[in-house]
This record gives C-alpha cells, sequence and structure tokens, in this order.
C-alpha cells in the first residue's frame, strides 16, 4: 500500500483492485451522480474497469486520483487528489483536482481537507506551474469547495451540454495562500 499523503484524519492513497466494493458503492449512488451524468455504475465490473484505468494513469502520468481511507477505522471513504486531464477540454490539457465522497460522509469537511493536502502535493512535490478544477454550475457544494481550497473562477464553459465553471489556482497565489 503506497500512501502518498497523510491528513488529520485520513491516508491518501493508491486506489486498488480491493477498494472495488467501496468504489462500487460509492459511484453506483445516484445522488453522488447527480452533477455528473447521471450515470451512476450498476456492477462490480464496470468499477473494476475504472479501477484499471486509474491504475495505468499512475503508470502514464505520474499521478492520479488517490482512495482517501479514515485513518481509525480503515475505511473507504471516496476519492480525492490530482489528475492529468486529456478529455474535459478539448483546447488544452491540465492537472484536475478532484474528490468523490460516499453520501454518508458528505458535510463533514473531508473534501476540503483532501483537496488542500493534494493541492500541497502538486505545488510543493511535484512542483506544478497550475491546477484547475470544474463544476457543474448547479453543483453548489463543489464549487464552493473549489473556491473555498483557494481556485479562482475564470469562466464558464458546456461539456456534455451542462455549464460548468472553470477555476484555477497558479504557484504563486498558492504561496500566498500558506
Amino acid at each position: 500500500m503506497k500512501i502518498h499523503v497523510e491528513t488529520e484524519r485520513f491516508y491518501l492513497r493508491d486506489i486498488e483492485m480491493s477498494d472495488a466494493q467501496g468504489m462500487f458503492e460509492l459511484d453506483s449512488n445516484p445522488k453522488v451522480h447527480e452533477f455528473l451524468g447521471k450515470n451512476p455504475v450498476k456492477s462490480i465490473e464496470e468499477i473494476k474497469d475504472v479501477i484499471h484505468y486509474i491504475r495505468k494513469q499512475y503508470e502514464e502520468n505520474g499521478i492520479g486520483r488517490w482512495a482517501i481511507i479514515d485513518k481509525n477505522t480503515k475505511d473507504f471513504v471516496g476519492w480525492t487528489g490530482l489528475k492529468y486531464e486529456k478529455a474535459l477540454r478539448e483546447e488544452f490539457n491540465y492537472y484536475d483536482l478532484g474528490y468523490r465522497l460516499k453520501e454518508e460522509y458528505w458535510g463533514k469537511g473531508i473534501a476540503t481537507e483532501t483537496a488542500l493536502a493534494s493541492l500541497k502535493h502538486g505545488f510543493e512535490t511535484l512542483k506544478l506551474d497550475k491546477i484547475c478544477g470544474a463544476a457543474e454550475i448547479e453543483h453548489s457544494a463543489s464549487n464552493k469547495i473549489l473556491q473555498k481550497v483557494g481556485l479562482k473562477f475564470k469562466e464558464t464553459f458546456f461539456y456534455e451540454e451542462e455549464e460548468h465553471n472553470w477555476y484555477e489556482l497558479e504557484r504563486g497565489d498558492w504561496e500566498q495562500l500558506k
């Protein structure tokens, strides 16, 4: 088990095949997918394909989403972290900050705590110049988190016929936030 970052409450580590059940519980929930195309997964096989895709990102890009593991209970809470994104914005590639939590963990500051740890890793360990994020305009919780951790609104754009807010944070601004 490769732990990349430790926060006060969580270990952030590579997503492993042993996370399949937790990932299935997360991504089969229609409420979790309300702002993600409304297309929750329907089988554990779909999740295994997702895990293979994420693990391939580790190999190809040196980064990918991480499992959030509760230090006390060892439970799979969701995922967080950076991803080298090549599909969302057709006009450019970028490092994307993202998070997704099982419903029972919503509203407990977990996305904010792990997003801040991911930003720190991105700027201080990976030495990235810029980290970006996007959220559907109607997804107030995700928009609030992106702003709370320091990303700045830049514009709106459409993806799969849904309007999204676009955010960016540059290394210099991160240094001032610390």
